[in-house]
């Protein structure tokens, strides 16, 4: 594969950026791939961060969910790098090895087994948003059964969100 079509940032070499590069760093560990290319511009990656955190870290989605919803849109958008970053959340999740592997398959929403009550209904939502934008009302029906208004917000938003991730990460090729 080629290299990232935005030169990434390296780390420490542009002043005006160590204050949003410590921050960073202190919130995920490291500066990611991913991090180093959005550093080209400081005002997309301090609103980035902010979203991303408030819908990994700020919303009532248990993480088994939201990790089901990332590794979903990642491998509709055909994004491995988003796919293999969010391996570690979605074990550490509680997602059997078995249900990953089945997701980084690929298979119709409706042939992926060994989802917990509720999670067909997301992978469902999850495939619409991201396929097609338009969610059916027999697809949204089921989950306003079973969530409330928060939650369906939180689903929708991270749906949306992780498709913003992935396709900027397949559009710039960061991690390849």
């Amino acid at each position: 594969m080629s290299a990232s079509r935005v030169a990434p940032v390296v780390p420490g070499t542009r002043g005006e950026l160590a204050v949003l590069e410590e921050r960073i760093a202190a919130a995920r560990g490291r500066i990611s791939p991913l991090y180093r290319v959005l550093l080209n511009s400081p005002a997309v990656v301090e609103g980035w961060e902010a979203m991303l955190t408030a819908i990994r870290q700020k919303t009532s989605l248990p993480p088994r969910l939201r990790e089901l919803i990332i590794l979903r849109v990642a491998t509709l958008n055909r994004a491995p790098y988003e796919f293999e970053a969010h391996v570690p959340h979605a074990l550490a999740a509680g997602m059997p090895p078995a249900l990953l592997e089945a997701l980084r398959a690929g298979p119709a929403s409706s042939e992926v087994r060994g989802l917990a009550p509720g999670e067909a209904e997301v992978l469902a939502l999850t495939d619409a948003m991201t396929r097609d934008i338009e969610v059916p009302d027999e697809v949204f029906a089921p989950l306003r059964a079973r969530y409330d208004d928060t939650q369906l917000v939180e689903l929708a938003a991270t749906v949306g969100a992780y498709n913003m991730v992935s396709r900027f990460l397949v559009a710039l090729r960061v991690g390849h």
